[in-house]
């Protein structure tokens, strides 16, 4: 019962500290269920273990596909800057502008703005 009060408590903090970010939302939910799994798990309460290990399965899953699509993203802005970088050196302002401004926009969709 100990621990299932201390993990309690782990895990409140945790959601308070949590940022708004929907990404980090998930994080701690996944963390604190996790969380609760362990505590109800080392009582000896299966069915609870089980309850909270598979919701926090569902908020790591969604974690790790908004994670995913950051990368993703991040990945596309390096590609473009990269562009950006050999057209300017061509002396092709243009071009190189064009592909500068799809590297923020792909920047903005990491960070979901």
């Amino acid at each position: 019962m100990k621990t299932y009060i201390t993990a309690l408590a782990g895990a409140f903090a945790l959601c308070l500290s949590a940022q708004s970010n929907a990404t980090e939302h998930h994080t701690a939910q996944a963390l604190e269920h996790s969380a609760m799994a362990t505590a109800h798990g080392q009582d000896g309460h299966a069915d609870q273990l089980l309850k909270h290990a598979e919701e926090g399965l569902k908020h790591a899953e969604a974690a790790e596909k908004e994670h995913a699509e950051a990368h993703k993203h991040m990945t596309e802005a390096v590609d473009h800057l990269k562009q950006s970088i050999e057209h300017a050196k061509k002396g092709h302002a243009d071009v190189g502008t064009k592909h500068a401004e799809e590297a923020m926009m792909h920047m903005r969709q990491s960070i979901g703005q």
